[in-house]
């Protein structure tokens, strides 16, 4: 066999092994089937995400299970062995929905399956179901307020001689050549106060001599620090400030939801504390708080968080409920 020919036979040999390596990679890596499950509407408002459906793929060499989330998400991890383009049976099931079956192949698709409610909505309300009406949504969020309470002002002096070798002595002089001294001062706003606008400027002396070191407050604010180096003669510094005293109260918020068909829908923002749903029902006026298990005698509640924290909020009607 000639040079050229070895040459060609190696590469092609090369791409085989390099191929072959790439699918056994492929292979062993798991299959993932994503989607989500949605109420079967022909109102795309009314496809309503379902949560806490029990999704079950099955197929000849194995089986996977999975729950959907309040967003209706769900993520099934297929067994080893399971490949794309290999048929499977998806399953569905929900205490308040028809079972569904759904025959189709493994891919990378998203699946999205559309669940019948056991209990259709009739086109013609009932006269004997309570109604619903006037929902409003009620939550508090902390506000500060500021009392200016006056101002601080303080004088201090950073005591020194200059002119005076520091023999690697310090403190020293930038540089080392001259003796220097510093001078630290904690400035406290009083118990519940906070500094605003602190600043601190040399004031009488050879300030041309001297260096602000650190300047800072604690986390509270309710101190300042400072650090000054000086390697001339005496400085005087001023240290001046805004004193306020912080107040918190809360401050409530109210926000209306969007219904459609039989799901009220709203979201609150990351800081709200206590929402509560205010509501006709029954021609009763009554404030229902949504306390950590978000129940409700006339509807099913779910919450889903954001990325920036705050909450996605949707309520859905129990039976002998509807809305006016």
């Amino acid at each position: 066999m000639t040079k050229p020919k070895k040459i060609i036979a190696w590469v092609v040999v090369g791409i085989l092994i390099v191929g072959l390596l790439i699918a056994l990679t492929h292979r062993r890596q798991p299959v993932v089937l994503r989607g989500s499950v949605l109420r079967q509407d022909v109102d795309p408002n009314k496809q309503l995400a379902l949560a806490d459906v029990e999704i079950t793929a099955v197929n000849g060499l194995g089986s996977a299970k999975s729950t959907s989330d309040t967003s209706g998400f769900f993520s099934l991890k297929l067994p080893k062995g399971l490949r794309r383009r290999q048929p499977v049976l998806l399953q569905f099931r929900h205490k308040d929905y028809k079972p569904l079956d759904w025959d189709d192949y493994i891919s990378d698709r998203l699946y999205i399956a559309r669940m019948i409610p056991l209990h259709q909505e009739t086109i013609a309300e009932s006269h004997t179901d309570a109604p619903v009406s006037n929902t409003r949504i009620r939550y508090s969020v902390k506000s500060t307020a500021e009392a200016n309470i006056g101002s601080a002002v303080r004088v201090f002096q950073v005591v020194n001689t200059g002119n005076i070798p520091c023999d690697n002595h310090p403190p020293c002089a930038p540089g080392g050549k001259w003796k220097a001294t510093m001078n630290t001062q904690s400035i406290d706003a009083g118990a519940g106060n906070e500094f605003r606008n602190a600043r601190v400027s040399c004031i009488a002396g050879p300030c041309a001599f001297t260096k602000i070191e650190l300047e800072n407050f604690t986390t509270d604010r309710r101190h300042f620090n400072v650090s000054v180096r000086n390697w001339s003669d005496t400085t005087t510094f001023l240290f001046e400030a805004e004193v306020v005293h912080p107040m918190t109260s809360d401050l409530v918020r109210e926000t209306y939801p969007v219904i459609f068909g039989r799901a009220l829908n709203f979201s609150l923002p990351a800081s709200a504390e206590g929402p509560s749903i205010e509501a006709e029902v029954g021609g009763e006026a009554i404030v229902f708080p949504l306390g950590p298990d978000l129940f409700l005698r006339w509807a099913d509640c779910h919450m889903s968080p954001d990325r920036d924290q705050s909450r996605n909020y949707r309520c859905e009607l129990k039976r002998g409920y509807q809305f006016r």
